[in-house]
């Protein structure tokens, strides 16, 4: 009884927290923008020295866990990180050349995107608790089986990791992905397909991006369609180079732990499957600190590299003709759906490797119609560099950066197709 009132009470509030939208003080959103506004408003004047705090301890993190020479990717990172940190005392302190406070570059990155983010994945962390953590995954995954292996080629546990990184965070996703992976339940082109095709930004960072972009009035169109535009685009790039051709072995050459297929008494097995992890999930408060803990070392990571990597984005988008060059690869895709003002919608798709933020502050001017293309964009890319790389580089899946440059400009290309037509239906 006790794992049944857990299943249900503490999915339901995850749920609420996350997918259902409710108008306070005249603004509709879900209940996790709601508490981040509230904070918001109620602290202004604390926050800008608690990202800075955020910042500082995320600088030092690589050097206090001495990983931070581990590799090469790792020590770029690493730097970029410290640069981060300079760069919001800069900004704090008001220190600094006139260009740098111009309203466009690093007050933007650091009031509307490292405020923002500071504050959404921590306090998303600890409601993913309860939305993750009583057996409700598990019993999604036992049902998705018949979708998972024909569509994307990966076994129905996949779905876990498809949820997880949606309503978590890449982090978490590919966290699940290499453990998985090492204990061999995933083959190495199984946890490629799944750290390139499902381990995307979370729900809360698409809230950062619908705010900025001004489209939070429309927030479950854009969620559920960008849900379905990044599964639809990773079973397209399942069937071509480079997912295609990557090995069937597993781990170290190990045997390999195949999943049991369920044939019948399917809501059963799920069930029972949902209560074993009810049964098994850590006490109410343990749960909920260890996401916190999880949540917070995650923003450490995160916003440094969004104040370095964001800075230096924005100063090669605003200061050389790199990204216009770039955009050009993408011009006649973004021509060919007919989307307003093509040129500045291929820039905008270029500039999400460096970081997925980046695309959103392109086009906040811009026509509805590209607003939301470009936001599900900057998600069902997956792949960019101040985050997700270097989470990739770090697990034991052997995909390489040449690949997985190759990977993100299939899936902006198929996204910018797949979305456009609906974007222009809905608007």
């Amino acid at each position: 009884m006790l794992n049944m009132m857990k299943f249900f009470v503490f999915s339901a509030i995850g749920i609420f927290v996350f997918f259902v939208p409710i108008t306070l003080n005249g603004k509709s959103s879900i209940m996790l923008d709601h508490f981040v506004s509230y904070i918001q408003l109620a602290i202004p004047g604390v926050l800008p020295y608690y990202a800075l705090l955020v910042i500082l301890l995320g600088a030092i993190y690589p050097f206090y866990k001495k990983t931070w020479n581990k590799d090469k990717v790792t020590l770029v990172f690493s730097v970029l990180k410290v640069f981060g940190f300079v760069a919001g005392t800069m900004l704090v302190f008001n220190i600094g050349p006139k260009w740098f406070f111009d309203p466009d570059m690093a007050p933007f990155l650091f009031n509307k995107l490292v405020i923002s983010v500071g504050l959404l994945v921590p306090i998303g962390s600890v409601f993913l608790a309860l939305l993750v953590g009583y057996g409700l995954l598990e019993f999604i995954g036992i049902f998705m089986q018949p979708v998972m292996r024909p569509i994307w080629k990966t076994p129905g546990r996949s779905a876990i990791d498809a949820v997880a990184s949606f309503v978590g965070s890449y982090s978490i996703g590919l966290l699940i992905t290499n453990r998985v992976f090492k204990e061999g339940k995933y083959s190495i082109k199984e946890a490629a397909i799944i750290a390139t095709g499902f381990s995307t930004v979370s729900a809360t960072f698409m809230i950062v991006v619908a705010k900025t972009l001004n489209i939070m009035d429309m927030w479950n169109a854009y969620f559920w369609i960008t849900l379905v535009v990044t599964f639809i685009v990773t079973a397209i790039t399942v069937r071509i180079w480079p997912l295609s051709k990557m090995s069937d072995s597993y781990y170290q050459e190990m045997e390999g732990d195949q999943e049991v297929i369920i044939k019948k008494d399917r809501v059963k097995t799920a069930w029972k499957e949902a209560m074993i992890t009810a049964n098994e999930s850590p006490s109410f408060g343990k749960n909920i600190w260890d996401n916190l803990k999880d949540g917070f070392v995650m923003t450490m990571g995160i916003l440094p590299s969004i104040m370095s990597v964001g800075l230096l984005g924005l100063i090669l988008v605003e200061f050389t003709p790199v990204f216009d060059w770039l955009g050009y690869i993408f011009y006649p895709f973004t021509a060919l759906v007919q989307l307003p003002d093509p040129m500045l919608a291929a820039k905008a798709s270029a500039v999400g490797i460096a970081e997925m933020f980046l695309p959103a502050l392109l086009v906040t001017k811009a026509a509805v119609v590209t607003k939301f293309v470009i936001a599900v964009v900057s998600v069902s890319s997956i792949i960019f560099f101040s985050a997700v790389v270097p989470c990739i580089l770090s697990t034991e899946i052997p995909l390489t950066i040449g690949k997985l440059v190759v990977i993100w400009f299939e899936r902006v290309v198929l996204t910018i197709l797949i979305t456009a037509p609906l974007a222009y239906l809905l608007l």
